[in-house]
């Protein structure tokens, strides 16, 4: 793809969304950080309604300590794999209370260190919660990108590699938001919706739908 192609693409992202958000609902860093680990191979439907009823009982690592690790099986037992995802949320707030004045780290070496946070996480978190530069590539990422040839690659790494080195600066920050959204509502897996889509004349998929 050119790279005043892939510029009009961010444009009109940007036109059609200028202020682009996750849609994992938080109100905190840490509420935050737990949302992300909790919605490994989940809906953000899914973990919102969990922690809707999880975050007015226990929203600190403090908290989510003292109802332990019972306790918090109990409030998210909803969410895939949720017995493991329990025990990495315990174990990184313990982390947090002893080595981090129970807040969330900013660097990618901290933060990577947790308990179920992976690359992927980490990356959510250094640019949703301290705006930095990152891009964490799920499925819906890794697909758009090949899909539409703004930045293809044969590995998540690959793929946010060449996000970050094609992507021009000025759309770096919220790149990662419009890709996914963008993937999660218009050109998703199955059924790609490309007669609504705002970057069809741009994208280069060659089997495009034309209903």
């Amino acid at each position: 793809m050119k790279a005043r192609a892939r510029r009009r693409i961010f444009e009109r992202l940007r036109e059609a969304n200028p202020a682009p958000k996750t849609e994992l609902r938080y109100s905190s860093n840490f509420e935050l950080l737990v949302a992300v680990i909790l919605s490994a191979q989940a809906t953000d439907v899914g973990v919102n309604a969990a922690t809707a009823k999880l975050y007015p009982v226990a929203n600190t690592p403090e908290a989510i300590l003292a109802i332990g690790e019972d306790g918090l099986k109990r409030h998210i037992r909803t969410i895939g794999l949720f017995n493991t995802k329990a025990k990495n949320v315990i174990a990184t707030c313990r982390m947090l209370v002893e080595k981090h004045g129970s807040q969330v780290p900013q660097t990618r070496e901290e933060l990577e260190a947790l308990p179920g946070v992976g690359r992927k996480t980490a990356n959510v978190i250094l640019n949703t919660a301290f705006r930095q530069v990152a891009m964490a590539v799920d499925t819906h990422i890794f697909r758009v990108s090949n899909r539409t040839g703004i930045a293809p690659g044969r590995t998540v790494l690959e793929v946010e590699k060449e996000l970050l080195r094609l992507v021009p600066d000025e759309f770096l920050l919220d790149a990662h938001h419009w890709l996914i959204l963008h993937g999660r509502y218009t050109c998703a897996a199955r059924k790609p919706r490309c007669g609504e889509c705002p970057i069809a004349d741009l994208c280069e998929y060659p089997d495009k739908a034309t209903v």
